[in-house]
């Protein structure tokens, strides 16, 4: 099935890389464990909604069909659609009476993070949020590394404008370690970025 973004460009699927088995010891070998990065959030916010912490999901992206097959009278095969607008954050909900919007993103270098991952309308949705009162992030993934950080929005503004004045196309990784934070992969929760936002927000109640 043929997806294009809004400007007409077409929607290329990345290719995920499954997990290996090493048959000497029997381990699972994750060959590109980046590419878990949504499936570890989603379980995450499963986590959090079943144990009543907090109600977060990821944003539903509007298509527009445009193309059908119907090789059966009972079957129908969609062949071309259009997203119909530009995405703004991949995640959003409410936590402790504050609303919660966030963008997870991962690369595969291992000493920066391409500001190419982002867009200007994504940047400048995470400033309203901020500027009403919101909480608003990025959570980042080295996929080399399998190092997980927490960045708020306001620090990934100041990257986005520093490069649209002829700085870095990126932020560097030591840049990252010093102002936004690691979050350790654990078990139940996967990624637990409310515990960050625990540590650096106060909840009016």
């Amino acid at each position: 099935m043929k997806f294009h973004y809004p400007n007409g460009k077409k929607f290329v699927q990345p290719t995920v890389k499954s997990k290996k088995k090493d048959k000497t010891n029997n381990q699972v070998v994750y060959s590109n464990r980046g590419m878990t990065l949504e499936e570890d959030l989603n379980e995450t916010n499963e986590y959090y909604l079943h144990n009543g912490i907090a109600v977060i999901y990821k944003k539903p992206t509007p298509v527009q069909i445009v193309k059908v097959d119907y090789p059966r009278r009972s079957a129908a095969v969609i062949k071309e659609a259009y997203f119909k607008q530009a995405s703004t954050t991949d995640y959003n909900g409410v936590y402790k009476g504050a609303y919660i919007d966030f963008e997870a993103k991962e690369t595969q270098n291992a000493t920066s993070f391409p500001l190419k991952n982002f867009h200007e309308h994504q940047i400048s949705h995470m400033k309203q949020v901020a500027n009403h009162g919101g909480i608003s992030f990025v959570i980042l993934r080295f996929s080399s590394t399998d190092e997980i950080f927490y960045l708020k929005s306001e620090h990934l503004s100041f990257f986005w404008e520093r490069m649209k004045n002829g700085g870095r196309k990126s932020i560097s990784k030591a840049e990252i370690e010093e102002f936004g934070f690691s979050i350790p992969i654990g078990l139940h929760p996967r990624i637990d970025y409310l515990s960050i936002v625990d540590n650096h927000y106060s909840f009016d109640y």
